[in-house]
């Protein structure tokens, strides 16, 4: 290849003649082809392979945060401190039964009772949880709740502290296992009587949990009839919030609610609350009825009476209502100071 002028762009062995045009000075000259010293050999890199621009990879479409649904808070129950219950008729039937409180120690743990009504044995599921209601914004909750079943004598029939430990497989098949490995669950079947659940916290710890009892055998005659629930009443977030369900059935349910606290001096409980507040709201949080002292309505007054469900003490609180299927919150409050109180849920018919 002969190269006269400018930058090689390829790779060979070049040669070139060397011409010089004078000046007026120097005379002309010119070399010939192929002279010595006038070849070079020139080898050019590869040009660069270019690097190929990525494709974007899509961001992965985000998984919805899914707000867990409020656990229902339904009334738990000491043992009925009053005539017993009348013997229901068919109609509505309570589903789930529990309460939201304060656990503490001594007087003021959570003792929640229940009624199985005669009539065929029930499988039920008793549950007491903590940490899970940090996700529904609740601060101070019971880190390690411990459950105890005790029988219509008093005895202990079952305890759990952590769901897992021993009826994990049962528990998860009812679709009801709590949320936190360190919350409480028992799975049994009952014969009819008076049942009682003591929550509490491991190593005495404290703080706002829920016990609850679900009905697994809404189809069986016997039923889920009351529930109550003894604890510390405190104020703010810290009162005790009963709630229930009444289920799908084809009548209204005849409903009781009573809040109990001066009569409780009687058991040898010390620190009572001295005077009950009830209010009474639906699912959406619409108050239906309220009651200070149970005496102050007449017409309330003389149904209460024949519900055999007077409370003993004119300052403590009772109300009675029709209530046809869904959810229901009772709400139980002292009107000066704290203590330690019942809410009670009787579902007569």
């Amino acid at each position: 290849m002969l190269l006269t002028e400018g930058t090689p762009t390829t790779s060979g062995n070049y040669r070139w003649i060397a011409n010089y045009n004078g000046d007026v000075n120097n005379t002309a000259v010119g070399g010939t082809c192929n002279d010595d010293g006038e070849s070079v050999t020139v080898i050019l890199p590869p040009p660069p392979t270019p690097t190929p621009t990525p494709t974007p990879t899509p961001s992965a479409t985000p998984t919805p945060t899914v707000t867990p649904s409020p656990t229902p808070t339904p009334t738990p129950t000491v043992t009925p401190s009053s005539t017993p219950t009348p013997t229901p008729t068919p109609g509505a039937q309570s589903q789930n039964i529990s309460t939201r409180v304060l656990v503490q120690t001594g007087e003021s743990q959570a003792i929640g009772g229940f009624i199985i009504t005669p009539g065929s044995p029930k499988q039920v599921i008793i549950r007491g949880l903590g940490q899970s209601l940090g996700q529904q914004g609740i601060t101070g909750f019971l880190a390690d709740p411990v459950l105890e079943l005790h029988g219509p004598d008093g005895s202990v029939i079952k305890t759990n502290d952590n769901w897992r430990d021993t009826q994990e497989i049962k528990i998860q098949n009812t679709g009801l296992a709590p949320t936190n490995d360190l919350e409480s669950a028992i799975v049994i079947t009952l014969d009819p009587g008076n049942y009682t659940a003591v929550l509490s916290g491991r190593d005495g710890t404290t703080g706002v949990s829920i016990v609850e009892v679900y009905d697994l055998d809404a189809t069986g005659t016997s039923r889920l009839g009351n529930l109550s629930t003894r604890a510390g009443v405190e104020t703010g977030e810290n009162v005790v919030i009963a709630g229930f369900i009444i289920g799908v059935q084809s009548d209204n349910s005849d409903i009781v609610v009573r809040g109990l606290g001066p009569s409780l001096k009687s058991r040898g409980v010390d620190n009572v609350l001295a005077d009950p507040a009830l209010e009474l709201r639906d699912s959406d949080g619409t108050l239906l009825k309220s009651d200070d002292n149970w005496q102050d309505d007449p017409d309330q007054a003389a149904l209460i009476t024949d519900s055999q469900l007077a409370p003993e003490k004119a300052k403590e609180a009772a109300l009675e209502v029709s209530l046809p299927p869904g959810r229901y919150t009772a709400i139980l409050s002292g009107n000066s100071g704290t203590g330690v109180g019942i809410v009670e849920i009787y579902n007569k018919r």
